[in-house]
């Protein structure tokens, strides 16, 4: 008798330790599994050097606690976050899918709450001397996708065209595109562009001997036209627009001709200054998750720091400006990403109950140039260029922008 009430109570035990088992996480030592982040900023990188910048740094541990998220880029899966989860990061992996793909992922998985997290870009850049020089630091207003156009090698172009980039339903390369895809122009928040600028601008930036050296090889230019490029000050702050292209160019031809289109589709507004890779693709899946009420769009900072020039000075040729230059910008352009970065971190945090809980009201339209989160129309694309081409035709049809506007968007053959 005495067996069969010991073997009793071992089944009752077995049976209460499964039954507790499926009440308690295994390893509860895993925050993530205990709580849902709730995140003051969210810090978006791309690679391994952007990334690196922000661990082991003095001011706080991203890498207390992190966070598996399904759909994060097989390299990257995971989330990293503050212990009391107020500064997370990310690093989506490079070009437009893997940006897409691990934003995407990261809005709408359960473990976070982020319809007050401030989102900052923090990436290297390409730059152009035009606007501003290597290893400065710069933040955007406008991202646009200049390369969603068409495309003709240089070598089958009319002698009358300065480039075989032509927009998307045109003929010519100065045409405003009749066909609108969504994703060729967003716009963020500039009250915040600014602030965050402000913040930046405390920070003692990095520089090189072989940057100063390769900067001065600017000052060449006719007319002064890469006197910013070439500043003797350095590096420094500058407000100005980024470019997304998957395709890594360089060279003059290329980056005139996106300087343009960049002119072209923000009606004149946009500065065409760092060149990026993911940028309009991250936005769109922010865009997507803010229609959802997921985020919101207008805590989003686009912050650059400039790693090379995208094209040559006078007399050197476009590979080497890409291939064997010692532009020297590199390292402190990572670098500078924490340096301003941390400053912009610093401030929202530091600001958080004062200004940036409730938000930063944005007094400039943001969004996209369909007015998908309803904030009024654009101040960019057909709706106010300026002898606008778009035209209604056969195979067109019209697109309602919240109901106040329609828009001609042309229907490609095939699709």
């Amino acid at each position: 008798m005495r067996g069969f009430q010991s073997l009793t109570f071992t089944a009752a035990a077995l049976l209460l330790q499964n039954a507790c088992a499926t009440l308690v996480p295994a390893k509860m030592e895993e925050r993530s599994l205990e709580w849902v982040v709730k995140p003051k900023i969210f810090i978006i990188s791309m690679f391994d050097p952007e990334a690196e910048v922000w661990w082991g740094i003095d001011e706080f541990d991203i890498l207390a606690m992190n966070i598996t998220v399904p759909g994060f880029s097989p390299l990257y899966p995971d989330a990293h976050c503050t212990a009391n989860g107020d500064v997370c990061q990310l690093i989506i992996g490079e070009s437009e899918i893997n940006a897409a793909t691990s934003m995407a992922s990261l809005v709408r998985y359960p473990r976070f709450d982020l319809t007050t997290t401030y989102f900052m870009i923090a990436g290297i850049a390409g730059v152009n001397p035009e606007v501003a020089t290597i290893c400065s630091v710069t933040f955007a207003r406008y991202a646009v996708q200049v390369a969603l156009q068409y495309e003709f090698s240089q070598l089958e172009i009319p002698s009358n065209f300065s480039t075989g980039y032509i927009p998307l339903g045109s003929t010519q390369p100065d045409q405003y595109p009749s066909s609108i895809y969504g994703t060729e122009v967003f716009e963020v928040n500039q009250n915040l562009q600014k602030l965050a600028a402000s913040f930046a601008r405390k920070a003692s930036l990095n520089d090189s001997a072989d940057a100063i050296a390769y900067r001065a090889n600017y000052a060449s230019a006719p007319n002064n036209q890469y006197a910013a490029g070439a500043a003797p000050t350095g590096p420094s702050v500058v407000e100005c627009d980024t470019a997304t292209s998957d395709v890594y160019y360089s060279g003059t031809l290329l980056s005139n001709a996106f300087s343009n289109y960049t002119t072209l589709m923000t009606n004149g507004s946009g500065t065409y200054c760092t060149t990026a890779q993911e940028d309009n693709a991250t936005l769109e899946a922010l865009l997507r998750a803010a229609a959802n009420k997921l985020v919101d769009f207008s805590r989003i900072i686009i912050m650059r720091t400039a790693s090379d020039f995208d094209r040559p000075y006078p007399g050197e040729a476009a590979t080497t400006n890409l291939f064997w230059a010692e532009q020297g910008a590199f390292e402190p352009a990572v670098e500078n990403l924490y340096l301003a970065g941390i400053e912009v971190v610093e401030g929202i945090l530091g600001g958080w109950n004062g200004t940036f809980a409730r938000g930063v009201n944005a007094s400039n339209y943001i969004g996209d140039i369909f007015d998908t989160l309803g904030y009024g129309s654009p101040d960019f694309g057909p709706y106010t260029y300026d002898n606008n081409p778009v035209k209604r035709s056969v195979g067109e049809v019209k697109r309602s922008v919240k109901g106040k506007r329609k828009v001609p968007v042309r229907v490609q053959p095939g699709r």
